[in-house]
This record gives structure tokens, sequence and C-alpha cells, in this order.
């Protein structure tokens, strides 16, 4: 994972808008985000997190096959995030895509990834959530501002023999997709002096609206997903759900059975990342040894859209 050295706390917010350091913990988890400095961009911090995947995974850039970019904020319209980070790692042999799935990014580029794999077309693939939301943020707005951070995590994908990937849920309701949005930049209102005066070009939410169906949509995927891989509660090791806000995450664990103890979170640190937050949780996870080989690990995610999705695995 890769996430900016700029540090958000709620104790800097409090001197931006009306609000408190008591207020955001107790109603979002959230202590501190990550902001990228100005000329940071989306494919920096992914590069950065993919260069550590390879590594890890003891590939060079050039046995990849498959390098999936999940983002929202793209450093320009095109050509694809995907693109400029294949150029910079050096992966000439990687067919290369950006996927938009909002929060729901790195579940949906996993399961995305999968399938390839699965055909025996391709071998070994890179799976990347970045994003840096901070660009789009209306910091007046004490209702986003305070929820969102900067960051990216990967992962490397490729067939194994035990294990892996048991099951998997995807889903999306579009009836719902002014609950969550940004109107400027599109084709719908092009960027223009008129777009900028209205304040088009950052995120607008409902968040209560969101809260609901998102713990709803969530607890209901976990459920299939574990259902499908044959699992229980009891047998899963660790639950790593989108990291956006605590209540929705106790929420979800409630009512899809699942003990809060069994439970990662890291929002804490980082906010709402939006499509790298499974990715950014899933490493530092097994980076605290909260898993380990054998492990059954369920993720779940959900974002504008709407989108949601899970995936039940084993480490």
């Amino acid at each position: 994972m890769c996430v900016p050295s700029k540090v958000l706390t709620n104790a800097d917010l409090e001197k931006m808008v009306d609000t408190t350091d008591e207020w955001i913990r107790t109603r979002t988890g959230i202590q501190e985000r990550r902001i990228a400095e100005p000329g940071t961009t989306t494919s920096d911090l992914a590069t950065e997190a993919g260069r550590e995947a390879l590594g890890q995974a003891g590939l060079k850039p050039q046995d990849l096959d498959l390098l999936i970019v999940a983002t929202t904020t793209p450093d320009m319209l095109f050509p694809s995030a995907s693109c400029l980070v294949q150029q910079r790692l050096g992966a000439a042999n990687a067919v290369c895509f950006d996927l938009s799935a909002a929060c729901s990014g790195s579940v949906f580029a996993m399961v995305t990834a999968q399938q390839y794999l699965a055909t025996g077309r391709y071998r070994n693939a890179l799976v990347i959530g970045a994003e840096v939301l901070s660009g789009f943020i209306d910091w007046t707005d004490r209702s986003t501002c305070i929820l969102f951070g900067d960051g990216a995590g990967a992962c490397v994908m490729a067939p194994v023999e035990r294990g892996g990937i048991l099951a998997t849920d995807m889903r999306t309701d579009g009836s719902a997709a002014e609950l969550l949005y940004m109107a400027g930049g599109g084709s719908k209102h092009p960027p223009s002096h008129e777009s900028v005066d209205q304040r088009l070009h950052f995120l607008r939410m409902n968040g209560a609206e969101v809260f609901k169906m998102a713990v709803r949509r969530m607890a209901e995927s976990v459920k299939r997903v574990m259902a499908d891989a044959g699992l229980t509660p009891e047998q899963v090791n660790c639950f790593i759900p989108h990291q956006a806000n605590h209540r929705i995450i106790e929420s979800v664990a409630k009512f899809a059975d699942v003990p809060m103890e069994k439970v990662f979170e890291n929002l804490q640190r980082y906010g709402n990342t939006s499509a790298a937050s499974n990715l950014m949780a899933l490493y530092e996870a097994v980076k605290a040894g909260r898993i380990n080989t054998g492990d059954r690990v369920v993720m779940v995610a959900f974002g504008a859209g709407m989108t949601w999705g899970s995936i039940a695995l084993e480490w």
C-alpha cells in the first residue's frame, strides 16, 4: 500500500469547519486521514503500491499479463490511470484498464481479474485500488470533508493450487445513483466557468440514506458469499469491510452475525479511501498477523452507483 505523508487530524478540521474531534470520532470512528500534497496523482500512489505488491509476490513487472486500477479519481479522463502505472512500472506485457465502481472498486476489480485468470488466458494480474479524493472534496462541507482520505492498495493475483477465492458476490442498483455523486466533469456538465461557480466538481452525498442502504446491502452480500463458500460466521477468521464508518461496520457485522473481534478496522487512521479501502485494510491485516495461511477471509464493500459486493477467500 501507499499513503501520502501528510496527516489531517480531527483537530485540524476543527479549525476549518464547524465540527469537533469528539463529534467526528463518535459518529464515524475516524481520527485522522492522509492527504496528498498538490501535484501528487492517483497514478503516483498506485505505482508505489503496485511496485511493493510485485516485490512481495516475487514478480518482475514484465511478468504481468493484466493490470487493473480501480479508481474514481484518475489523473485525467484519458488515458487511463492503469496505462500511466504500466508505463512507470515497466509492465509492457500487461493489458491495462481502469475500473469505476467507487468504494466497491477493489472488490469489483479482484472479481474481474479472477474471471480472466480462470479462463487461463492470463497468468498474473496486478489489481490496484487508488484514490486522491482530497481534490474533489468540498472543504467547507462538514458532512463530507471529515470522511475521506487518499491512498492506494494493491495485490497480485494468480491461479493457486489450494484455497484462493472461494466465492464472490457483486450487485448494483442504479436507481439510487443520486445518493452519492459528483455532477461536474463529465459529458453532462463539462468543465466550464459555470460548473466551477456552481461547485459541481465536488462530491455530494445523502449520508443518512447511504448509511441505511450500505448496512442492509453489505450484510446481505456477506451472508450470500459465506453461504456460497460453505462458511459459517464461526469459520471466518478475519472480516474486512469497506472502511467508511465505524457505526456502519458495527451494524453490518451485527446483521451478518460476525463477531466484532473478527473485524479488522484501520479507518481511524485513514478515513474512507474509496476504491483503495479494502486492499489497504487487507494489507495491514496481513502485516499485523491477523491473517495467516489457511485463514478464511471475507471482504465486503459498498459504493456510489450504488455498487456493492463481497469476496470469500482462503489465504
